[in-house]
């Protein structure tokens, strides 16, 4: 007779609960195994830390003075009235009166021989465009009016500048063209010419103006409130130097 089994104590017939808990298992621990974080944090080299050390500072200790009042000033010195005694004697001064008396005589002195000085006015020069009375050139006193007389004047110099003037001496400096000379001269209050100044391209064409202005003749002066006065005259000179064809 075979001995018979113990359901309960067949082991086969409970493994595939346990394949199916070990399955579960291991899936749980590889579920945590993946999930599962590693902070990183960087190593601390602790022979690099500085240890801040507190520096102790010896204060001295400093005594606290009573600051003293200062001293009194010294009280003024008495002031010491010295007495002079005065033992001059006064003199008595005699007060004259100032009456006079009827019976002088009172001289009476004439002044006869004062003389009055008339200081002259002294008048500047004066241009010619404005001047009252123009200086009268020879030849031209028989013209009525200032300014017929100062067209008269002017035709005279330009007649005599035309006919004095070389003007061949451009053509020999070797200037072309139009040439302009600036003339300003003084008619005193004598009706002489003086202080001629010109001003042109060349020296030798302002001496030649210079040259023929000298040859103006002596006229009567110009008037300003009824007084001979100086009179400024400017006066152009222009010409133009042509080249000759042969």
């Amino acid at each position: 007779m075979l001995p018979k089994k113990n359901p309960k104590a067949d082991l086969s017939r409970n493994s595939l609960i346990f394949f199916q808990i070990g399955l579960i298992v291991m899936l749980g621990i590889s579920y945590l195994a993946i999930e599962w974080h590693f902070d990183s944090r960087p190593a601390v080299d602790l022979q690099q830390l500085d240890m801040e050390t507190e520096r102790i500072v010896d204060v001295p200790v400093t005594e606290l003075r009573e600051k003293l009042p200062p001293p009194p000033p010294p009280p003024p010195a008495p002031e010491v009235i010295e007495v002079i005694e005065d033992n001059s004697v006064l003199e008595e001064s005699t007060i004259q009166s100032t009456e006079t008396n009827l019976n002088d005589k009172i001289e009476v002195v004439e002044v006869t021989d004062i003389k009055e000085e008339k200081i002259a006015e002294e008048i500047e020069d004066v241009p010619f465009v404005i001047i009252a009375n123009v200086p009268v050139y020879p030849g031209c006193e028989n013209q009525k009016g200032n300014d017929a007389k100062k067209q008269c004047m002017s035709g005279k110099i330009q007649e005599l500048v035309k006919r004095e003037f070389r003007t061949e001496l451009s053509a020999e400096l070797g200037l072309k063209g139009i040439n302009k000379i600036y003339v300003i001269f003084r008619i005193n209050d004598k009706g002489d010419v003086e202080n001629i100044q010109a001003r042109g391209p060349h020296p030798a064409l302002e001496a030649e103006a210079e040259r023929v202005v000298k040859l103006i003749p002596k006229m009567e002066p110009g008037r300003q409130r009824d007084r001979a006065v100086g009179v400024l005259y400017t006066l152009p000179i222009i010409f133009e130097v042509r080249n000759q064809s042969i």
